[in-house]
């Protein structure tokens, strides 16, 4: 410990900061060894009354003061832990578990050589960041789980978990947590301890076993390549670290998937998966698998050369994203590979198959079979393994090179042919398991049904679509719609509803439609634009389309609704552009307009809102399902992800919600499978479909489509069952946990500023009092009497009822103005019988409109009532008198 200032002053505060950063704060571990702690208090008091003696002023003595104070506090504690332990010990009661750790566990492992350079001992390190639960519309985060020991053999390479219990208990109580933590992190070695006795379980061998004590970190190494059989050469490779320069330190999936990629190349195989949810940074994976690849100088002959890695993907966006950021570390080694551009001086390509495998030639072929090393498939499950798809060519072509595949498909029938070519993952991490770990977001579902998808639709006799063609007569169900039939009705409805439902939460809330094809999205977004009307006149692209048919122009859309300080644009329709690939952190409501069969494809679209940016406000998403997909994924016992709520509603083509059945009485249509149209050009979708000379659908611009009911499914206590309830009883129970009594939500609902918290609270509940009203029949009820009335069966009375009590208890509010303010206040009185309490919080708005703004401007209403604030007054007054 070398202090060597020049300032006195200087020296002052930095042997002050030193006692509370180094000595004061240390941990108790620290304390209680006593040799360091001897020689660290030692010193400190020799630099005490230097430090003293070069105070000149109050204020420097004071602070160095106090920092003995606290020296000399943590001493005391020091010795009262060590002599508590050592009274434990002769007494021979059982340690706890933390002391176990301190006395036995951590002496034991440095003992082993784990403490040295440049091993390690991570000691109750976080691996998780704790599940986000939504607890009363607001969101906390359950408990992290952090093993108590993490052993290194390098900074970054962990070879196994130590899982301590107090000595009191058998070791054997710490065989399965320290299995479980095993098995997350793909370690092959665990231990298990009471502070007096070791269980190592080695799954190299397969054996648990009692042995005297830890091994050293080389004896442990030597293990861990004996079952490995990896050169020396491999070896190093293997523990080549990792690039931290983005400051983005891998999570604990992510360092065993990389390890596990690794490992498998090394070891020559020639096919590696990796099956890791939507979300969880499959692009840092890659990356870190191919830096340390080719900061190593692996390549597969063997030679001092870095290889040459092919970043494969079938959208542009796949690609560029990656070269771009993630990648960006590769500097000018990286190139993307076009037709008119097949360099071959570079280390690291980034190619999409669309521009590989041209009509007019096969660019790939540009490339020696031999001369990539390393060819990583992002999204494989969409087709690249397939015989007769035309992404085989490439990988085939490049058979030499190893092939390592990325997905967020588990294993299904739809996948079987990724399974089949790459073989089992080497780890797999789910959406399930990534909610569990807080990573990524929880979600709400929001079922919306038109009473066109729960009963179906039929043409009348001989009624012909837009352009003249007879429709054949026949029952169109949802599967059919934008497909066979296109309903304008039904996609207004979803328009208006959809608008209400973001006007009640959030209205710039970022937020991802997905329609049929691209011509339902152009349909859908003009729908958006009429209904939002007043914020297109200030936003103009609040709600765009992108699609490959967009060009540039949408992907210039697309790079704005990413980014997270641009509010615009906020809503996107697409049909499958937007399905995977889009990084998008802040996107809270994802919609869906059409059929998802697929099981694959559904984990992809709600991929795009299960990002999470706590900072930004963004901890869940809402998934507003108006096809019936989501309810029947959901259903499927195979589905790897739950919900946070399951909410199920009905709209007629206004876009309103009313009360509906039990689903058991609903012929709700399953979410059949159909063949979807792709978009084309590159970029975007492979696969796409000519165009027919006329229209392949029928369209049908009239009708009408009806209100049939609303339902909430939501979770029960331990969050893992749905359950159903109608959703006036879930609004009840849910003022019932805002306000325990009907008092406390009178008292609230009084005064404008705590109704305010009252109604954010109930908008973040998804509680609509339009959708209240329509369910219970009660068009004239005011918003108070109807929560009183669901909560606690309390009278229900009138808006007009209240009104004419208001004016009978207080006479004087009016009275005591003059004859033109007595008559406005009438007509707010009015108003408020007519419309509720809309605009009572901003009088300038209110009073701006029919019939007030025949009195004049709002400036002028307020000196009939003695100036701006005796107006704000006046209103406030009334909203008492009526909530009283």
């Amino acid at each position: 410990m070398t202090i060597k200032p020049t300032d006195p002053h200087s020296k002052i505060r930095l042997i002050a900061d030193l006692y509370i950063d180094e000595l004061l704060q240390a941990p108790e571990k620290d304390l209680l060894d006593d040799t360091k702690s001897d020689a660290s208090l030692e010193l400190a008091g020799k630099m005490a009354e230097e430090a003293y003696l070069l105070a000149k002023t109050a204020a420097d003595k004071l602070r160095v003061e106090t920092a003995r104070q606290h020296m000399e506090k943590n001493r005391a504690t020091s010795t009262k832990i060590s002599a508590d332990i050592d009274i434990n010990k002769a007494r021979g009661a059982a340690l706890t578990e933390a002391d176990t750790c301190r006395e036995y566990v951590t002496l034991a492992l440095q003992d082993a050589g784990w403490g040295d350079a440049p091993y390690a001992i991570g000691e109750q390190r976080s691996i998780t960041d704790g599940r986000i639960l939504l607890i009363g519309g607001k969101a906390r985060r359950a408990k992290v789980r952090k093993p108590d020991y993490i052993l290194y053999y390098r900074r970054d390479f962990p070879v196994a978990v130590v899982e301590a219990k107090e000595t009191g208990l058998p070791a054997e109580n710490g065989v399965q947590q320290a299995r479980e933590y095993a098995q997350m992190m793909n370690l092959r070695f665990a231990y298990a301890t009471n502070g007096q006795r070791i269980i190592e379980i080695d799954y190299t061998k397969g054996t648990e076993r009692e042995v005297e004590r830890y091994p050293t970190p080389e004896e442990l190494w030597t293990r861990l390549n004996q079952s490995t059989g990896l050169t020396e050469t491999a070896q190093q490779t293997l523990l080549e670290p990792y690039n931290l320069v983005s400051g983005k330190t891998p999570r604990y999936y992510q360092d065993a998937t990389i390890r596990s990629v690794v490992e498998a190349i090394l070891s020559g195989k020639k096919r590696v998966l990796a099956t890791l949810a939507t979300g969880t940074g499959k692009t840092s994976v890659a990356f870190q698998v191919c830096w340390k690849l080719w900061n190593s100088r692996w390549n597969r002959n063997g030679e001092y050369r870095r290889p040459k890695i092919l970043f494969l993907a079938d959208r542009n966006i796949l690609v560029d994203d990656p070269k771009d950021k993630d990648f960006i570390h590769f500097g000018d080694a990286r190139h993307k590979i076009s037709s008119g551009d097949a360099s071959q001086a570079r280390d690291m390509y980034f190619g999409i198959y669309q521009a590989l495998t041209t009509a007019n030639e096969d660019v790939f072929r540009q490339y020696r079979p031999d001369f990539f090393d390393l060819v990583i498939i992002d999204e494989c499950h969409r087709g690249a393994a397939r015989d007769e798809s035309t992404w085989r060519r490439v990988l085939d072509y490049f058979s030499d090179a190893a092939h390592f595949g990325m997905t967020a498909t588990p294993l299904r029938d739809e996948s079987r042919d990724t399974y089949d070519y790459f073989g089992n993952p080497v780890y797999l991490y789910s959406l399930k398991q990534g909610i569990e770990d807080g990573f990524l977001a929880p979600y709400r579902v929001h079922r919306i049904i038109t009473n066109a998808d729960a009963a179906g639709w039929r043409p009348t006799r001989g009624e012909v679509d837009r352009y003249g063609r007879a429709i054949p007569d026949d029952e169109y169900q949802t599967k059919d719609f934008e497909r066979v039939v296109a309903l304008r009705a039904r996609t207004k409805a979803i328009a208006k509803h959809l608008t209400g439902f973001m006007r009640g939460s959030d209205r710039f809330a970022k937020t991802i439609v997905f329609c049929v094809d691209q011509e339902h999205a152009s349909e859908m977004r003009q729908e958006l634009v009429n209904i939002n009307a007043d914020l297109v006149k200030e936003y103009p692209d609040y709600v765009c389309r992108v699609t490959s048919d967009e060009g540039d122009i949408g992907l210039a859309y697309l790079a704005n609704f990413q980014d997270l300080d641009k509010p615009t644009p906020t809503i996107l329709t697409s049909s499958q552009m937007l399905t995977t690939g889009v990084d998008a952190a802040t996107v809270k409501n994802v919609v869906l307009a059409r059929v998802v069969g697929s099981q694959s494809e559904f984990k992809q679209i709600i991929g795009r809102g299960t990002r999470l940016r706590v900072d930004y406000g963004k901890e869940f998403f809402n998934i507003i399902d108006y096809t019936g997909t989501a309810t029947q994924h959901f259903a499927d016992p195979d589905f790897d992800g739950f919900p946070a709520l399951l909410e199920e509603q009905t709209v007629d083509d206004d876009g309103n919600v009313t009360e509906s059945s039990e689903p058991e009485q609903l012929d709700i249509p399953a979410a059949d499978s159909a063949d979807e149209e792709s978009e084309t050009g590159e970029g975007g979708e492979i696969g796409g479909v000519d165009e027919p000379t006329e229209p392949r659908k029928y369209y049908v611009d009239g009708g009408d489509v009806e209100v049939i009911g609303h339902l909430v499914y939501d979770l029960d206590a331990d969050g893992k069952k749905l359950q159903v309830v109608r959703y006036t009883e879930y609004t009840a129970r849910s003022v019932r946990s805002l306000f325990p009594t009907r008092e406390e939500l009178e008292s609230a609902w009084a005064t404008p500023d705590t109704r305010a918290e009252v109604l954010h609270e109930l908008a973040e509940r998804h509680i609509s009092f339009d959708e209240l009203i329509a369910a219970t029949g009660q068009p004239d009820a005011d918003p108070l009497d109807l929560l009183c009335h669901l909560a606690w069966n309390a009278p229900l009375l009138t808006r007009r009822e209240r009104a004419e009590r208001a004016r009978r208890l207080h006479p004087n509010l009016f009275a005591q103005y003059g004859d033109i303010a007595r008559e406005i206040l009438g007509l707010v009185v009015d108003r408020y019988i007519e419309r509720g309490l809309a605009k009572f919080e901003k009088p300038s708005e209110l009073l701006a409109v029919e019939p007030f703004d025949s009195f004049g401007k709002p400036s002028e209403i307020a000196a009939y009532f003695g100036g701006p604030k005796a107006l704000r007054a006046a209103f406030g007054s009334l909203q008492s008198a009526l909530y009283q």
